[in-house]
């Protein structure tokens, strides 16, 4: 017996079983087609010949292989969900992907690989939530966190949550046809932040942001995950350390990973953190996407009233252009403020905090330490 079908051979003497998990079912399957677990389809009665689908045909293919023991000869969709995709709808997602895994590997999923390695990010049994802003960052973040599900070297669970603080309808219908577009089952759920903080007038974007970061984790652990994932990159992480200077007064870093003051069990890691926004964008372009530039509303009334956009510049967009300015003359720039972090010589340091919190002077030493410049 031939163990695989066409989509095109199917008829109505076929039962189309689905064996992916139940939220990939639940975004998007073939209709008509059932959605069962191993244990369900032992025990499943029908006189209809049995097609067995998931995404690739993999999966189907092992549930094949065992369902004989059972008594039971199905058949497996070739190709899968993917293949059943590429033929009937718009494969930009085929695209997307494999460009992650071609043209991009080593700007993009290398360096999201190696950051996931070199600082820990995720451990066998995780649960993490995707947290999806709607701007290319984290749908690229998205994409990337499927392809090494697929492969599934680290045992761990992934979903995909999308936060509405109050988007205009426009952004938030763009944000669904990207996930759709794009093929990632997301989960919304909506909040009142910008209404909240419409009438905030000092330091609107800190509020929002320490709001919409509560919400995602309550809303994460809710749901039963450990961790939320956020589409912070290279670029971002230096813009930090220079506002912490110039702004702060402190030396500071965005960090790979945080655990929760607030929510205990829960953490946030940052797996785009080796790579750089130009590829994000390039990315972007050879795809043809189009993603939200910004969803505040503080921004979007503003562009309404044609105020020049030098009145909207932040100091993230000063660092932005500052650093870009130095890179002019040397190209090591961004690189170099990204290492200054991992390499302070505490030595050389007036005073700083410990991890917890302790104050630490150099004179509290000085005259135990000889040594010249």
């Amino acid at each position: 017996m031939e163990n695989t079908i066409e989509i095109e051979e199917i008829t109505k003497n076929h039962v189309l079983v689905d064996v992916r998990e139940k939220p990939n079912f639940e975004f998007g399957h073939i209709e008509g087609s059932l959605n069962m677990t191993f244990d369900e389809l032992k025990t499943f009665k029908t006189q209809k010949q049995i097609v067995l689908v998931c995404r690739n045909g993999k999966k189907s293919e092992k549930f094949r292989v065992q369902l004989l023991d059972f008594g039971i000869h199905a058949l497996v969709l070739n190709g899968g969900y993917m293949a059943y995709l590429a033929k009937n709808k718009d494969s930009v997602f085929l695209k997307a992907e494999s460009s992650l895994q071609k043209k991009f590997r080593r700007e993009i999923l290398t360096p999201f690989c190696k950051a996931i390695n070199i600082y820990d990010l995720i451990s066998p049994g995780d649960k993490i939530a995707v947290c999806i802003s709607g701007g290319k960052d984290s749908f690229c973040m998205a994409k990337l966190f499927q392809e090494i599900k697929r492969h599934n070297k680290i045992p761990f669970e992934v979903g995909f949550l999308v936060m509405d603080p109050g988007y205009s309808k426009e952004n938030r219908q763009l944000i669904e046809e990207n996930a759709k577009k794009l093929n990632i089952p997301i989960t919304i759920f909506e909040t009142d932040i910008f209404e909240n903080v419409v009438h905030i007038e000092k330091s609107p974007c800190y509020v929002c942001c320490r709001m919409r970061r509560g919400h995602l984790y309550n809303k994460a652990k809710e749901l039963g995950f450990n961790k939320i994932a956020l589409g912070h990159h290279y670029d971002d992480v230096v813009e930090t350390i220079l506002m912490g200077m110039l702004y702060g007064a402190q030396v500071q870093t965005m960090m790979p990973k945080l655990h929760s003051n607030n929510f205990k069990g829960m953490e946030v890691i940052r797996p785009m953190y080796l790579i750089r926004e130009e590829d994000i964008i390039r990315w972007r372009d050879y795809n043809n996407l189009k993603f939200l530039q910004c969803a505040c509303k503080f921004t979007e009334e503003n562009y309404k009233e044609n105020i020049n956009e030098n009145e909207l510049a932040s100091k993230r967009k000063q660092m932005k252009n500052l650093i870009k300015s130095l890179s002019t003359k040397q190209h090591q720039i961004a690189g170099n403020i990204f290492r200054s972090v991992e390499n302070v010589n505490l030595a050389t340091i007036i005073s700083y905090k410990d991890l917890n919190g302790k104050h630490h002077h150099f004179l509290d030493s000085y005259d135990k330490i000889c040594g010249d410049e």
